[in-house]
């Protein structure tokens, strides 16, 4: 896909890895640095995520990893990487097809517990809403999930990240940027938000769309997906107390990893 899972583990993973620990005047933890982070993985088992962050981090792909095609430094780094990967606070819960109220209970839980300064649900359109509003719609089933979350988030004081789907029109449309109007089941998800960030990767479009070669076409085609490759844009399409805008990000591909553009630094390989 755009790549939302690898954006909310990169996230994920930076932060935890900055924790830094401390403790407020009357006993209680709290993160000096960086943070603990809870993170709800409806779709994927906590291994199939693990995996997937220890890949993005030693950056080898987990591809290779499932053929054990590796070499002895690839072992090194994996190695290395889960390591810290067990290391750091970061707490992966996968229930899948989760209530707003079990959600809330273990997310309670883990900030009596740990402590906790950031949350992350992948992906709300897996969350279940409760009997009452499952049987009426899933607009309404949403609706509640996202109140939920908002007033999750209020009363655990933790911003909280929650990926979400959008709908097929964008597929329809020439310009594929994705729009607030696009987000999946219900106009809650943009209601309930503070900020909406949508990722879009020019380069999933193109390379399906490739034209015959040698043909005038195709010649178009290759300067844009050399300018595409390895380029995310993470547009923030609302933002309630901020600026909206566009924020361009290195994208590699093989081991779904988001980086900072540094122009110079990062030349993405060609595409063959």
């Amino acid at each position: 896909g755009m790549g939302k899972t690898s954006l909310a583990t990169n996230i994920a993973f930076n932060i935890a890895h900055a924790h830094v620990p401390g403790t407020k005047p009357d006993g209680t933890p709290e993160s000096v640095d960086g943070g603990v982070v809870g993170f709800f993985s409806l779709e994927m088992s906590a291994e199939q995520l693990a995996t997937r962050i220890i890949s993005e981090q030693a950056e080898i792909s987990s591809s290779k990893i499932r053929r054990g095609e590796i070499t002895e430094t690839d072992f090194e780094k994996l190695s290395y990487c889960a390591q810290e990967m067990s290391r750091i606070p970061l707490f992966i819960d996968e229930t899948g097809g989760i209530s707003i109220a079990q959600l809330a209970a273990r997310a309670r839980r883990l900030k009596r517990q740990r402590g906790l300064d950031v949350l992350i649900i992948d992906y709300i359109q897996l969350m279940q809403g409760s009997k009452t509003a499952s049987s009426g719609n899933r607009v309404q089933e949403v609706t509640e999930i996202t109140t939920g979350l908002k007033a999750l988030a209020k009363e655990l004081g933790v911003p909280i990240i929650a990926l979400s789907q959008l709908s097929r029109q964008v597929e329809s449309r020439d310009d594929k940027r994705p729009q607030l109007s696009d987000l999946r089941e219900s106009g809650s998800i943009e209601q309930d938000a503070d900020v909406v960030l949508f990722v879009y990767r020019e380069e999933y479009y193109l390379k399906n769309k490739e034209p015959k070669e040698g043909t005038e076409e195709w010649f178009k085609w290759d300067q844009e997906m050399r300018e595409a490759i390895g380029k995310a844009e993470v547009i923030i399409a609302k933002q309630r107390h901020g600026p909206t805008g566009t924020a361009k990000l290195g994208f590699q591909a093989q081991f779904t990893r988001f980086s900072d553009l540094a122009e110079d630094e990062y030349l993405p390989e060609r595409h063959e």
